[in-house]
């Protein structure tokens, strides 16, 4: 007779099933929580991006709209309609943006909201209003694209395309490892 007693067996089979258990739970935790991780980076980084570009869409509109009041001749329109319309598009990147893409933001903001101001240079004599205006509304294609660097490097969008896949001889493909100027993989 073997040394074992009956119970032997199957308290080893239970405590291994439960080891074996307990390890499946781990991993299916794991997973979840690296599977949630991902889709609230991916959330995080689509409601950014739509921020901005609502943002700099409404930037643009207002730039056109005072560049066609400008060479129309008329009354840019006033400040309360400005930030009626930006002021929507302003707050997700107010709250949302890092420091850079928050500042540069705010620096087309700032330009926009003079433009649609009243002009007053500042009492400097021999300088027209006019000449003024158009100084400053010539600097916000500027500005604006301080604010698109800014959020192309916060963001890690590449002005170029990623590259392909290198053949092998043998007609598999491998992979090539991406590099980043920016430190974003």
């Amino acid at each position: 007779m073997s040394q074992i007693p009956w119970w032997g067996l199957p308290l080893v089979a239970a405590v291994f099933a439960l080891a074996g258990a307990a390890a499946v739970r781990l991993v299916a935790a794991r997973d979840h929580d690296l599977r949630s991780r991902r889709r609230r980076t991916r959330r995080w980084y689509e409601e950014r991006k739509a921020a901005y570009v609502t943002l700099l869409s409404g930037f643009e509109r207002a730039t056109v709209r005072l560049r066609a009041t400008f060479e129309a001749g008329e009354k840019p329109p006033g400040l309360l309609v400005y930030i009626d319309e930006i002021g929507p598009a302003l707050m997700p990147v107010r709250l949302l943006a890092s420091g850079p893409v928050r500042s540069a933001a705010l620096a087309v903001h700032l330009q926009l909201e003079r433009l649609h101001g009243p002009m007053n240079p500042a009492g400097v004599s021999g300088v027209r209003p006019e000449t003024h205006f158009r100084e400053l509304l010539a600097q916000v294609p500027l500005v604006m694209q301080q604010f698109e660097a800014a959020v192309r490097d916060e963001l890690g969008i590449e002005d170029t395309p990623p590259t392909a896949p290198a053949q092998v001889a043998d007609g598999r493909v491998r992979r090539l490892p991406r590099r980043s100027e920016s430190g974003h993989p």
